[in-house]
Formats: structure tokens, sequence, C-alpha cells
């Protein structure tokens, strides 16, 4: 593994890479892995990992449920979709896909999942959003702060993936952490480890890129 302080000097060196813009750009992190025949679905990658530096921007949750766990859902949830919401959404493929882009991540009560599936499946499946299934009576508050702080690990055809590691406005030291979280998550998730990872990339979003020696 990459030492904590290659990373800060890596972070730094994507800063220093990057030009002021009006915006607050991400840092993002591009890891091309070796020896992987994506050509086989279950080589593919769809991990999630929790950033201990957090993301650095607002990341929105909706939840699909009923009863009593629709009411947290009110106080919590970015976006509620009531069981009632969710069969008129089968009428309405539109709109259906509007709420799919309406949030980064969902969660579902379980028992809902089988209606979920048949109405949101073909839209969120396809973009990585499938719901979480969890119990009428989960701590969806702490289920919900968990996912304001995780990313996703997602390739597709190639042996690439890219993904969000904070922002400009964060310290040096809390995107290292970030940076440390994905590749810690790989080293475990691919069956060379480390030995897996052909080389890995950091950039701003407008930004040159700088390599990151692992």
């Amino acid at each position: 593994m990459v030492s904590a302080e290659k990373l800060v000097e890596a972070v730094r060196a994507a800063r220093e890479a990057s030009k002021k813009r009006n915006f607050v750009q991400s840092f993002d992190l591009a890891v091309n892995l070796r020896d992987i025949d994506m050509s086989k679905p279950e080589n593919r990658l769809n991990e999630e990992v929790v950033l201990p530096g957090g993301r650095g921007k607002p990341v929105r949750v909706g939840v699909i449920a009923g009863d009593e766990l629709a009411m947290a859902a009110k106080e919590h949830a970015d976006l509620l979709i009531t069981k009632e919401e969710l069969q008129e959404l089968a009428k309405d493929r539109k709109k259906a896909k509007k709420v799919a882009e309406s949030a980064d991540f969902f969660i579902a009560q379980a028992d809902l999942m089988p209606l979920v599936g048949r109405v949101l499946g073909p839209i969120l499946g396809p973009r990585g959003k499938m719901p979480k299934p969890v119990p009428p009576n989960a701590p969806l508050q702490n289920i919900i702060a968990r996912l304001r702080n995780t990313v996703r690990l997602r390739t597709k055809d190639k042996p690439v993936l890219h993904v969000a590691v904070g922002t400009e406005e964060m310290k040096d030291e809390d995107v290292a952490k970030n940076i440390e979280a994905v590749l810690t998550h790989l080293e475990r998730k691919l069956d060379a480890g480390m030995g897996g990872i052909k080389s890995v990339y950091l950039k701003t979003t407008m930004g040159q890129s700088v390599k990151v020696e692992v």
C-alpha cells in the first residue's frame, strides 16, 4: 500500500496542476486494472466505499417506504417515495427516469423490493442505483448518514474505474485518506491485490492528471 505521505504529495501535485475555476472542482481518481477480462460480467466491479474524509459535497438519498419508515424518511431523506407513488410511477416511465436521476442512492423498505424491482429495476439497475433493502424499523438516520459519505467503484466494459474522492475545498490530508480507503478496498477485492492495479492517476475536474505511485 502506498504511504499516506505519498498520497498527500499526489493531492498537492494535482492541486498545483489545476487552474482556479469559477466552481468547486472535484478530485477525480482513475484506477487502471490489469489482467481482468471485463467481457465477463462477473469480473465487473460494483462496490461501495465509505470515504473517511467525507465527499465534500451534498449527496442525495431517496427512500422508498411506507408507514413508520416513511415518517422517519420525511425527517432524514432528500426524497420520499411512498408505495402509492411507486405504483403511479409504473404508469409514467418518463417521470420514473426523472426520479432515478434525483438521488445518488436509494433505500427501500424490504417488503416493497418486489414492486421496486418491477417498476424501477429496469431504470435503476443500469445506473447502479438499485435500492438497499432495509426492515421497517431500520435506523434510517444512521444508514443515510453513512451513504452521504459513500462512493461507488464501478467498472463497465473496460478495466478502468473513475471515482470522485473529494473536492478542492477539502484538506489535502482528508482527500488522501479517501484515496487510501479506495485503494485498500480494491486491494481486498482484487484477486491479485495491489498487483491487480496497473496505474493510478489523480486530477481535479478541469486539471491535469498526476500519477499516484502505488
